[in-house]
């Protein structure tokens, strides 16, 4: 199944990385904050968004940060995503 975001919302998939600390000790996913760092998987069509035009400034394989509690989970053939608006991304990471 293939998601289709609507107007100026945003799919993203949340990036997991490890993260090792000063003694050498790896962290995996869940043994930390979650992760704020996502890949755009599809990107809405902008236009008209409540009186306002919206210029999507994104792509699909950008990564980006995004805002800590934002965006609506859904699960698609089992894979975690996550749709937001693009306001509630902060920044693409480069």
């Amino acid at each position: 199944m293939k998601l289709k975001p609507l107007a100026d919302r945003v799919v993203l998939k949340m990036i997991e990385t490890e993260e090792t600390t000063k003694s050498g000790i790896i962290l995996t996913g869940s043994a930390k904050e979650k992760p704020q760092v996502a890949e755009v998987i599809a990107v809405g069509p902008g236009g008209n968004v409540d009186g306002k035009d919206v210029v999507m400034y994104l792509k699909a394989g950008d990564h980006v940060i995004m805002s800590k509690y934002s965006g609506t989970e859904v699960k698609i053939d089992g894979e975690e995503l996550i749709v937001v608006r693009q306001n509630d991304i902060l920044a693409i990471v480069e």
